[in-house]
């Protein structure tokens, strides 16, 4: 049975971050919105695609508008049962919202599972929910992460309800590990 996922996004979040669990995600039978604060079902974030070119960080260009299919301040995360967190750059403006850590809340009290990815875990590191975990992130986000209060470790990694990867070279085991938490969780009524 599909469960029904929540994806927060944002402008300059990392295109294949966003894009390839969107559509995987949907075409193994779960239903995604996708929502950014103060945009609307129908606009569009801009993406961008980072790339690694054996330089001291990444490279980053423009990637592709991405159309939102869903209001954030029409949502209810109680509606839901899991979360998306993707990475890019978008992570470091979005945990500047309240919208966005009182939802990223609600599924770490109710222990919903969830997926985050690349630069995702700023925003969870800003809701204070990490204390305790064992995850991953980029490389960079690395201090945020631990000062935050998680064991950081250098794979993909479940601990509980969280999923965790680096980066978009992790999507195949990243995406696997939560769709083995969401196989776990049980069905909507």
């Amino acid at each position: 049975m599909g469960k029904k996922l929540l994806m927060v996004v944002g402008d300059f979040g990392e295109d294949y971050e966003i894009m390839v669990p969107f559509q995987a995600l949907q075409a193994v039978g779960h239903e995604v919105d996708a929502v950014c604060p103060e945009k609307s079902a129908g606009d569009v974030v801009k993406t961008a695609i980072h790339d690694f070119r054996g330089d001291q960080t990444y490279l980053e260009e423009r990637g592709h508008d991405f159309q939102l299919n869903a209001t954030m301040s029409d949502v209810d995360p109680a509606d839901y049962d899991g979360l998306v967190v993707p990475g890019g750059r978008a992570p470091e403006y979005l945990r500047t919202h309240d919208i966005v850590l009182d939802t990223v809340r609600h599924f770490f009290e109710t222990e919903k599972p969830v997926a985050a990815l690349c630069h995702g875990p700023q925003i969870l590191a800003a809701a204070g929910v990490l204390e305790g975990y064992e995850m991953t992130s980029y490389p960079a986000v690395r201090p945020e992460c631990e000062a935050a209060g998680c064991s950081w470790v250098d794979e993909v990694t479940t601990d509980g309800n969280l999923v965790t990867g680096q980066a978009w070279p992790d999507h195949p085991e990243w995406i696997a590990q939560y769709l083995d938490l969401l196989d776990d969780d049980e069905p909507r009524d």
